[in-house]
């Protein structure tokens, strides 16, 4: 992570680089725009796609409110989404592997449009987060119903999370408020310390928490997660503290301010509301913060950063996240599918994001793998073979579940070693090519 309000804390017992990686080379000619002065972003409309996202789900819920004759399909908005329109979409349309020019990378980066798009994400957010809380606790919703508006809410909000992840990086306070405000209703505030300054410290390797493992289902993934996050944002906040002389328990504890705008939210929106609320917000909230940790275990699954001799992690590089060009879902989450060139410059803005050939890609759309994610054994038939392909074959340099590395170790034994042995000969064929030439 690069500067920040304040300036990261000593690293964890963890040996690892500082977060910024060195210059990572450009990407080839052949998946690079049009470089030019006058070079325009194809996609600067789509990207409004983003802040609409709570605006459907805004739109649906009144729809749902004041049609003469109830909707109950537009109650399920959220869910339908995330795991069926989006990847529909995503499969239709297909993927980008364009990247902007270097050259126009500067004026992307202070165009205050793209800044705003982003933020123009809360208030709706909020809005339709009430509207939802509103409905929900009314006696005459119906029970199937009231699932249905908590699902959508909170897939919403769970999306929201995204918002928070671009913010986050920003480098001013106000920024990091906008962050937390975007977090509150999901309760996970605390994303903000422990993603930059823990997650960006220790991706990709066993010590991370929000690092996924070879053979690691997302069911034994989720509590691993959850918990070493929050315990990892306490260690790195006290630890920030401590430096300043200040306790846990001051003010300036960011944590503390993180859960008390979310208190504050869930108080204000059950003044509003009633006390038939609470069930909504908290399930939603749970909800919203499971598609976060969805997404943390898609990322980085079964990738390894490396030791060198000396004990210490090679630096993040584009290998060490998985990535997708799937178009929809690009536009819908600012780009977050281009992984590795956010882990090695974590300030660039989405709009500037790059494809790299070398960074392993997803056979789907970030909304397409949530579904296999959550059944196991669909998961391990789509990734495990992927992973052992990006590493040619070699075992030993993957993330594994420590309780099953031995037994699929032995699993892949065989396949492990036709993989090696066809990179071998890509490798002899391409050096005699060489060669000749």
């Amino acid at each position: 992570m690069t500067a920040q309000a304040h300036q990261p804390p000593e690293s964890p017992p963890v040996q690892s680089p500082p977060v910024q990686s060195p210059p990572v080379q450009s990407p080839p000619p052949e998946t690079t725009a049009t470089a030019g002065a006058d070079w325009k972003d194809p996609k600067r409309y789509l990207w409004l796609l983003g802040p609409a996202l709570p605006g459907i789900g805004l739109a649906a819920l009144t729809g749902y409110a004041l049609a003469p004759k109830k909707l109950k399909a537009l109650a399920w908005t959220g869910p339908a989404l995330v795991h069926a329109i989006i990847p529909a979409l995503d499969r239709a349309i297909g993927e980008d592997p364009s990247n902007p020019p270097e050259t126009a990378v500067r004026s992307l980066e202070q165009d205050k449009y793209y800044d705003r798009i982003v933020k123009a994400f809360i208030p709706t957010q909020y809005a339709m987060t009430v509207l939802g809380a509103w409905l929900a606790s009314r006696k005459k919703t119906p029970l199937e119903d009231k699932i249905g508006l908590t699902l959508t809410v909170g897939a919403i909000n769970g999306v929201g999370i995204n918002t928070a992840h671009e913010l986050g990086h920003k480098p001013n306070r106000l920024n990091k408020l906008l962050a937390m405000a975007a977090l509150a209703p999901t309760g996970y505030t605390h994303f903000v310390v422990e993603h930059n300054f823990g997650h960006h410290k220790r991706v990709a390797t066993p010590e991370d928490p929000a690092s996924s493992r070879l053979g690691e289902s997302f069911w034994k993934f989720l509590p691993r997660t959850v918990i070493g996050g929050i315990r990892s944002s306490i260690q790195i906040e006290k630890a920030r503290l401590a430096r300043r002389g200040k306790s846990f328990w001051s003010l300036d504890n960011e944590l503390l301010q993180g859960w008390l705008m979310s208190a504050g939210f869930f108080g204000a929106t059950t003044l509003i509301c009633g006390p038939r609320a609470l069930p909504f917000l908290a399930a939603q909230a749970v909800y919203g913060a499971s598609l976060l940790e969805s997404v943390n275990y898609i990322e980085h699954y079964g990738l390894l950063r490396q030791k060198d001799a000396n004990g210490k992690y090679e630096r993040t590089r584009p290998e060490h996240s998985w990535n997708s060009n799937h178009i929809v879902t690009n536009l819908f989450l600012y780009q977050l599918q281009r992984h590795s060139d956010h882990h090695a410059h974590p300030t660039r803005s989405f709009q500037a994001l790059r494809h790299f050939e070398k960074a392993p890609q997803l056979p789907g759309g970030y909304a397409s793998m949530l579904l296999p994610a959550y059944i196991p054994k669909w998961w391990y038939e789509e990734m495990d073979k992927r992973v052992i392909e990006h590493y040619e074959g070699d075992l030993s340099k993957i993330n594994w579940d420590p309780d099953r590395k031995e037994e699929l170790m032995a699993k892949y034994a065989d396949y492990a070693a036709n993989v090696a042995a066809e990179a071998r000969a890509r490798r002899e064929g391409s050096s005699k090519s060489s060669e000749a030439a």
